[in-house]
C-alpha cells in the first residue's frame, strides 16, 4: 500500500527548493568558511566532476601528520550503549567518576540488563534519580570514605561465574561514598544536569549544556522546561526510536536544529524592522538559510539508499524498502505530534525526513570514545607489586563482578560536514580517528 504524506503535496514547492543542490559558489563559500574556522591548512573542498565534491590536498603531508580536524554537526550515543557508560550528551566525554561509571553498570547488571542488550527511557530515568545524588556543577572532590570495608559480594564462587556486588557496595560507588584506590589519577568532568530538568541528558559542563539546549535539546527535552509542543508525544517518539532504529533520534536533532536556527534568524530580522510583525507562515528564504548546513550534504531517500541486509533475498527487496519507508513515516508522525512548528512545516514532510536520514546513512561515521575505566584498571595492574596487592583487595572483587566486558566505549553515530565530503577509496591515504585530548 502506497504511503500518502499530505505534507509532501501541500509543501511540494518548498520541499523542492530545500532539496535542490545549492549553487556551487554558495557551497564553496560554506566549506571555505568551515576550513578557516577549523584552521585546516593545505586542503580544500571542491567539485570534481562525476564524483561530486571532494577534499583535496594542495601540499604534501608526511606520514602520520594531521590533515584536518572536524567538529560534528550532529551526533548521538546509541540507545543500547547508554547502559554501558554515562557521557556528555553534547561532546560525549565520560563524566562523573570512575566509581560512578562502574556503579551504574553494576546497577543495570543487578537488574539483569547486560551491556548491548538495550534499555528504554523509563529504566534510564529511574537510574537518574540515584545519579543526581552525585551530580555537581562544580569541581569539588567527592568526600573520601577512608575505608573499603563495605565492599561486599553476594556470595562466592570457584567456577569463574560473575559474582555480583552487594546493593550496598553499588550504591556506595554511585553516590560517592566509596572512593577507589588511585581513582584520583583519572579525574572526570562533573555531571551537570539538563537545564530543562529531564532525566535523559547529562553534560560535562554548563557550556555543553547550554550549547545543546540552544542547538537541539530545548525542543527534544522531556523535562518540565521543554519547549516541545507535547512532551507525551515526544516520549512516544523516543520510545519508538529506541525500539526500532535510533537513527530517528539523530534525524530529530537535524529537524530541531533547523527550527531553532530559523527562529533565531526570524528574531534577528524582526529586531531590524521598525514595525515587527510575527507570522506563523513559512518564510522560505529564512528556512533555506537555516537549512544551509544540511543542504550541502549529499543525500538520498533513506529507503532507497540503505543497504539490503544479507538475510533479505533480492526477491524481497521491494517489500523490504517499503517496510523501511513505513517505519520512517511512523517515526515522522510521532515527531510531528511532539515538536511541530507551523512556520517550518515543510521539514515535517516524509520527503525531507527521508532525505535527512538518507544523508546520515550515506555519510555518518561511527562515534567511538574510549572508556577511561579500562585505563584505570590497567593502571592498577601496572602498579608495583606491593601497591598492586593492596589496591586489588578493593578492585579485584569489582573487576570480577564486572566480568570480561569490564569496560565499554561510548558508541554512537555522527555526521561531520568536512569528512562527509571525502569520497571512498579502496586504497585510502588517510583515516578518521579520535585523538586522545580534551
Amino acid at each position: 500500500m502506497e504511503i500518502n504524506c499530505p505534507f509532501d503535496e501541500l509543501y511540494a514547492a518548498e520541499i523542492s527548493a530545500l532539496l535542490k543542490p545549492p549553487p556551487l559558489p554558495q557551497v564553496q563559500e560554506y566549506f571555505d568558511q568551515l576550513l578557516e574556522s577549523r584552521q585546516c591548512r593545505g586542503i580544500t573542498v571542491k567539485h570534481g566532476g562525476e564524483n561530486g565534491k571532494g577534499v583535496y590536498a594542495n601540499i604534501d603531508y608526511k606520514e602520520g601528520e594531521l590533515v584536518l580536524r572536524d567538529d560534528m554537526l550532529f551526533g548521538s550515543q546509541h540507545s543500547s550503549n547508554k547502559i554501558d557508560c554515562l557521557v556528555c550528551s553534547f561532546c560525549f566525554r565520560f563524566i562523573g567518576s570512575v566509581e560512578l561509571q562502574i556503579g551504574r553498570r553494576m546497577f543495570f547488571q543487578d537488574l539483569g540488563i547486560h551491556p548491548h542488550h538495550g534499555c528504554n527511557a523509563e529504566m534510564l530515568s529511574d537510574l537518574s534519580n540515584t545519579q543526581r545524588a552525585s551530580d555537581s556543577s562544580d569541581d569539588e572532590d567527592i568526600p573520601y570514605s577512608g575505608s573499603y570495608d563495605n565492599i561486599e559480594t553476594c556470595g562466592s564462587s570457584s567456577t569463574g561465574e560473575i559474582m555480583p556486588l552487594s546493593k550496598k557496595t553499588i550504591e556506595s560507588l554511585m553516590d560517592g561514598e566509596l572512593i577507589l584506590p588511585c581513582s584520583e589519577k583519572f579525574p572526570f568532568p562533573p555531571v551537570v544536569a539538563c537545564s530543562g530538568d529531564c532525566k535523559e541528558a547529562y553534560y560535562c559542563s554548563k557550556r555543553c549544556a547550554d550549547a545543546d539546549w540552544n542547538s537541539f535539546h530545548s525542543l527534544l527535552c522531556t523535562g518540565e522546561r521543554s519547549e516541545a509542543s507535547s512532551r507525551e508525544a515526544l516520549l512516544g517518539f523516543i520510545k519508538h526510536a529506541n525500539e526500532t532504529n535510533d537513527i530517528f533520534l539523530l534525524a530529530a536533532k537535524a529537524v530541531s536544529f533547523t527550527i531553532l536556527r530559523y527562529r533565531r534568524l526570524t528574531g534577528a530580522r524582526l529586531n531590524q524592522q521598525a514595525s515587527p510583525y510575527i507570522s506563523n507562515n513559512c518564510d522560505l528564504s529564512l528556512l533555506l538559510e537555516a537549512w544551509k548546513p544540511i543542504s550541502v550534504g549529499h543525500k538520498k531517500r533513506w529507503w532507497e539508499c540503505v543497504a539490503l541486509p544479507e538475510d533479505v533475498a533480492s526477491s524481497e527487496e521491494c517489500a523490504f524498502r517499503m517496510q523501511i519507508k513505513d517505519l520512517a513515516f511512523e517515526s515522522l508522525q510521532l515527531l510531528r505530534a511532539a515538536i511541530f512548528a507551523k512556520e517550518c512545516a515543510p521539514l515535517f514532510s516524509l520527503e525531507i525526513y527521508g532525505h535527512i536520514i538518507g544523508m546520515f546513512e550515506l555519510n555518518n561515521l561511527d562515534l567511538v570514545v574510549a572508556s577511561p575505566v579500562e585505563d584505570y584498571f590497567l593502571y592498577i595492574d601496572d602498579l608495583p607489586s606491593y601497591k598492586k596487592e593492596e589496591a586489588e583487595k578493593v578492585t579485584k572483587p569489582i573487576l570480577d563482578a564486572l566480568g570480561e566486558e569490564y569496560s565499554a566505549n561510548c558508541e554512537g553515530s555522527a555526521f561531520f560536514p568536512l569528512q562527509s565530503c571525502m569520497n571512498h577509496s579502496c586504497l585510502p591515504n588517510a583515516k578518521a580517528f579520535k585523538r586522545d585530548e580534551v
